[in-house]
């Protein structure tokens, strides 16, 4: 970054990547296009079952780029999503992010839900666990 960047660019570029260098880490892969598409389609696929309330404080908790990303293609008027079932939550994880399956997902899960309880507050993944269906927890309580 040249020393004519806003600071607060520099700042949130800085700070994604930490949290993508993190979401690499967890995943056991050094690919950071690989930690990006995680991060987005778990964003992505919490932010869609969320109520918007709940969305949209979780995202005031985000960095400022990776809030961005968070908001990306977002259509608050269809959410929350009418997802129930685990099976189905991975299976939008693995469709956006380009995955092999339920078990890349459910990792990939794992690997950003540690990130965020890394970064967030206690009371926002409480509050965001609260509005998510119980079998849910399982894959976010990490």
């Amino acid at each position: 970054m040249s020393d004519t960047e806003p600071s607060i660019i520099q700042h949130s570029v800085e700070k994604t990547h930490i949290w993508l260098n993190e979401v690499a880490a967890e995943l056991g892969d050094e690919d950071r296009q690989y930690a990006y598409r995680a991060l987005r389609a778990v964003l992505h696929a919490l932010r869609d079952r969320l109520t918007v309330d709940v969305a949209a404080k979780l995202a005031a908790q985000l960095p400022t780029l990776i809030r961005g990303i968070y908001y990306e293609d977002w259509d608050p008027s269809r959410t929350p999503m009418a997802i129930h079932d685990v099976g189905t939550f991975l299976d939008h994880i693995a469709a956006e992010g380009h995955m092999a399956g339920d078990t890349e997902a459910s990792v990939a899960v794992t690997a950003v839900a540690r990130v965020l309880r890394r970064h967030l507050s206690a009371g926002e993944i409480d509050g965001m666990l609260a509005v998510l269906p119980d079998a849910f927890t399982a894959l976010i309580k990490v």
